[in-house]
């Protein structure tokens, strides 16, 4: 009686194996379930679902076969762009809102679904398509006595459905990090290299040796697998980063609560490093940059992380610095050049996550020439995890 909802969670994309499928079927047949549909909606979500980002789709299909409801619409992620930017709202005269249409509920989701499959690009100010700041029945921000609002926040209080508010949104990977999944991002960086005496046991080369010697035992041993990775974190505090703070704190957070580094050192600057370092975010205590040069090899692993935006004169002339009275005889540009060249695999980390921005910025651009830049969200860390297993 239960397969085809098994069928239907892998049409929606909802990666359900056939042995988490079976773990359910026995679980109801102990009965676990109790006959209560809400208590088999949470058995059912806690062994099919391994993912957090499936529950929006596993919920979908659990209204739609338990509640034989249609499945509602899937909302693409170009329309939540289109939607981000509404135009002003519009002044209509008592008279002109009334001549507005005025559609039951079953109109208007028909006419919905139409404009989800037909809507190619965005709208703003009109009466038709999916938009904001006109007289459409679907969108947020417009006039129309009644509607689909879709994104946005409710102003006038006139919207029969919202079509974005279920239990679940499906998830993103542009959103901020928590300390947690910054840590498990950061355990993807871990290199594992047999170093040492060959004094550990290896069992399954040692079955198998076995095997292929016709029963005559052969232990087989490797040196032991150690973690060699050694990570630098290069933190912009202060000034503009100052709304990022929190972010930042993760992350540093993160990175020294892990145990799987085998050495992590990590300093602070403003806006750009120059000759000097500092060992705390007031930048009391600090260390030549030459002498950092000297003390690691280029086999530690960079992050930078900041928002890279400052006064070109810091970035590219000598004496630039913010500071009045730090005179950097050499130009920011140039103790960047050098990190890229000394460390061969080297990140930065932007807390702005709008990668359009940063084409409009010029130290931005600079320095996104230099090193391999990403946004400091999951999708971004993991990008640039990535770039530096390379």
């Amino acid at each position: 009686m239960l397969l085809p909802f098994f069928y239907l969670l892998r049409s929606r994309k909802v990666p359900v194996t056939v042995t988490e499928w079976m773990t359910l079927m026995e679980a109801l047949s102990k009965g676990l379930a109790y006959s209560d549909l809400a208590v088999f909606y949470s058995l059912s979500r806690s062994l099919l679902v391994k993912d957090v980002a499936y529950y929006d789709a596993f919920d979908d299909c659990f209204a739609h076969f338990f509640k034989d409801a249609d499945l509602p619409p899937m909302l693409h992620d170009e329309l939540e762009k289109w939607l981000s930017d509404p135009n002003p709202l519009p002044n209509l005269s008592p008279e002109e809102q009334a001549a507005l249409d005025r559609w039951d509920l079953d109109k208007l989701r028909e006419e919905f679904e139409k404009r989800l499959q037909e809507q190619t690009e965005a709208h703003h100010g009109g009466n038709r398509w999916i938009g904001t700041g006109g007289t459409s029945p679907f969108g947020h921000g417009g006039v129309n006595p009644q509607g689909v609002r879709v994104h946005g926040e409710s102003r006038n209080k006139s919207a029969i459905q919202v079509a974005h508010e279920r239990r679940f949104r499906n998830f993103r990977n542009d959103l901020v990090l928590d300390v947690r999944q910054m840590k498990a991002a950061l355990k993807k960086l871990r290199a594992l290299e047999r170093v040492g005496a060959a004094d550990e046991l290896d069992l399954d080369e040692t079955i198998d040796k076995t095997c292929r010697d016709a029963g005559e035992i052969e232990l087989v041993f490797h040196p032991e697998r150690k973690n060699r990775l050694k990570l630098l974190l290069l933190m912009d505090a202060g000034g503009s980063m100052d709304p990022y703070a929190r972010l930042v704190s993760r992350l540093f957070s993160a990175a020294s609560q892990m145990n799987h580094f085998k050495e992590f050192k990590h300093f602070y600057f403003h806006n750009c490093v120059y000759e000097f370092l500092y060992e705390d975010i007031w930048m009391d205590s600090r260390v030549a940059t030459g002498d950092l040069f000297r003390q690691l090899d280029a086999s530690w692993r960079l992050i930078f992380v900041g928002d890279a935006a400052m006064a070109p004169s810091e970035l590219m002339n000598p004496y630039g610095s913010l500071y009045y009275y730090h005179r950097n005889q050499q130009a920011g540009v140039t103790w960047l050049d050098r990190f890229r060249d000394h460390f061969r695999r080297a990140i930065w980390l932007n807390p702005i996550n709008n990668r359009r921005y940063w084409n409009y910025t010029y130290t931005t651009k600079v320095i996104g020439n230099i090193f391999p830049m990403f946004p400091l969200t999951l999708g971004g860390l993991e990008e640039g995890i990535q770039e530096l297993r390379k």
